[in-house]
């Protein structure tokens, strides 16, 4: 299944870098990729599809990862990452980055929503990290939740006085991969890389943690330890994507919520299908928003809510007919 995974992302490159408002045959696609002739057909190709497709499957893989370990360290299959605040304070980040800096560049303003979310999401873990631990992940969840609409209101009123912001940001939230550079990818692939490794390291830990925290304990698990190692793995993966492509819906929640449902609860397995699954996901996505309405195109972002949730709703009553 695995092989199938990977396979089917290969196919979905392809097609990703032939569709869009002008069509490439796969052939032409095949043969620029081979050999640059620097024809319009390569310039396509290398200059606007590769970048944006690499990134679509860098995004998908670690926002698909980080809702995996997310759903892991809460003990509840129905979180995703944004909540341990990470969308809102990229939100706020770029909105900042626009009003106060006159940043309106995409390239520019990544590195504000990279910090902004990293911000947030350790604000939020030095709020959970005083409770007890039994209450640990719960405190984590409300304090990402309380954090998110403080930092959410704060976006709003920047916005509301900023005509600048509001539009810079009205493009950004909506989650999008147009206009991104290589330069983009070379920025968020070393946060990528960091919490894909940390994070596929944690299988072991995270099945022994779904036991609860006092089973694991007894088996000798320093659950605080692996709860923080999570939310780094999380930080790194979610910030990194929400900075590059903005906040994109259901691809951290559908994705590893789907895949347990088809392959059971060893995470061991799970951290490692979500990866090429969460590519799938943004890949069609991505792809599907470019046909749909030609000559332009629907952003990502809206495509991945229109896909996950139907996907999302349909697995959910196949196991409830199943347990019937």
């Amino acid at each position: 299944m695995l092989t199938g995974c990977l396979v089917l992302v290969a196919g979905l490159v392809l097609v990703s870098l032939a569709v869009g408002s002008r069509t490439v045959p796969l052939e032409t696609v095949w043969s620029v990729l081979l050999h640059d002739d620097g024809s319009p057909e390569a310039l396509i190709v290398w200059r606007l599809r590769v970048p944006r497709t690499a990134l679509a499957v860098v995004v998908g893989a670690a926002l698909a990862l980080a809702g995996t370990v997310m759903q892991a360290i809460t003990r509840n299959p129905l979180a995703e990452p944004g909540l341990v605040g990470v969308n809102a304070g990229a939100s706020l980040a770029v909105v900042i980055a626009v009003a106060a800096f006159q940043v309106t560049e995409v390239s520019g303003y990544i590195w504000f929503a990279l910090v902004g979310a990293i911000l947030a999401a350790l604000l939020v873990h030095t709020l959970a990290a005083g409770s007890a631990r039994s209450h640990q992940h719960t405190r984590l969840v409300l304090a990402g939740a309380a954090l998110s609409a403080s930092l959410g209101a704060c976006t709003g009123i920047l916005t509301m006085f900023n005509s600048t912001a509001f539009d810079s940001y009205r493009f950004w939230v909506v989650g999008s991969l147009q206009n991104r550079g290589i330069d983009v990818l070379v920025a968020v692939a070393p946060f990528v890389a960091a919490g894909t490794v940390i994070a596929l390291l944690l299988g072991p830990a995270l099945n022994a943690l779904a036991l609860g925290d006092e089973t694991g304990r007894a088996l000798g698990l320093r659950v605080s330890g692996v709860r923080a190692a999570g939310f780094c793995a999380v930080m790194l993966l979610c910030g990194a994507a929400t900075a590059a492509a903005g906040p994109l819906a259901f691809v951290g929640l559908a994705v590893p919520h789907a895949l347990r449902l088809l392959l059971g609860p060893d995470h061991r397995w799970l951290l490692a299908y979500t990866l090429p699954a969460g590519a799938v996901l943004l890949l069609m996505s991505d792809i599907i928003g470019r046909i749909v309405a030609p000559p332009g195109e629907l952003e990502v972002g809206i495509v991945t809510a229109f896909l996950g949730a139907p996907v999302l709703v349909w697995f959910i009553v196949r196991r409830r007919r199943t347990a019937l």
